[in-house]
């Protein structure tokens, strides 16, 4: 396919996801685009869009499935210094949807705003978390926003208020539209206390969640006032395996890598898990990660 001048030089071929994804699950796809800025992003939808190719959004493929079998299509990732960007105004950040979490969290920190602690230890970038209204122990990002800023799909701007978004239990309305920056209201506190939190936050997450080997978080979705995990490990699937796929002996909702899992080894577990608890249960869990291919 030949690309505009503009981008013909940054679009890459034969890219491996796996080594995009936390799963490390994940076989070529046919278009790959680092953007460096919101022009680049831009034109690459619009050509995209002209030649009715598929995109995907990658942040920092912290709960993405990606089929081994390969992705037809275009995988744009928000990597330039342009969508990293984060400063503070006033009791508010401003921050690039690029930006990794952690990174988010530390400068928050380091400026005495409170807020983002509960989001410590839950990987991926700014963008993926307004997405999917990220959140633990109650809380969730949604809350904090005042704003953000978006393209749709077609390469046009848009910019909403609070008002005019909707968040609720892991999921929001920008879901048709990829998030270039956004706004959050924050509140002053003292480095110390600040870092407190974050460090029991830290702890219980590693405490009740923590491993070594390669995954995407949680599964599946909690159903109305249960926990996924708690359904899953009642069901006694702790410690079952497909290929180099395994159910978490720690937190019965997380899907580890132990080797040379592929995307059939994970999407049977989580047809397995889905199964049993229907069975048992008579509840339906809805998947969390997005699931590509």
């Amino acid at each position: 396919m030949l690309w505009p001048k503009s981008l013909n030089k940054q679009i890459k071929t034969k890219v491996k996801l796996a080594r995009l994804t936390s799963f490390k699950v994940g076989g070529e796809v046919e278009f790959f685009l680092e953007a460096a800025d919101i022009t680049e992003l831009k034109n690459a939808l619009v050509f995209a869009g002209r030649k009715r190719l598929p995109v995907f959004i990658l942040g920092a493929g912290s709960n993405i499935l990606a089929s081994s079998s390969g992705l037809n299509g275009l995988v744009i990732k928000l990597g330039g210094e342009f969508f990293k960007h984060v400063y503070r105004d006033g009791i508010s950040l401003e921050a690039g949807a690029g930006i990794q979490l952690n990174q988010l969290i530390l400068y928050a920190k380091n400026n005495v705003l409170a807020g983002l602690e509960f989001l410590a230890g839950i990987p991926g970038t700014l963008g993926g978390a307004l997405a999917g209204n990220a959140g633990a122990w109650g809380k969730s990002i949604g809350a904090l926003v005042e704003e953000v800023r978006v393209l749709d799909y077609r390469g046009n701007p848009g910019l909403f208020g609070s008002k005019e978004l909707k968040f609720s239990y892991r999921k929001s309305n920008l879901n048709k539209y990829i998030v270039v920056s956004a706004r959050l209201k924050l509140c002053p506190a003292d480095k110390k206390t600040i870092g407190l939190r974050i460090r029991e936050y830290l702890l219980q997450r590693n405490k009740t969640q923590g491993t070594k080997f390669p995954n995407a978080g949680c599964i599946f979705k909690n159903p109305a006032k249960l926990s996924a995990g708690k359904l899953i490990d009642a069901c006694g699937l702790k410690g079952s395996s497909k290929g180099g796929a395994v159910i978490s002996g720690v937190h019965a909702n997380f899907i580890l890598n132990k080797g040379n899992a592929d995307s059939r080894d994970i999407l049977l577990l989580m047809d397995l898990m889905r199964k049993k608890v229907r069975e048992k249960f008579k509840i339906n869990l809805e998947p969390e990660i997005k699931i590509w291919r």
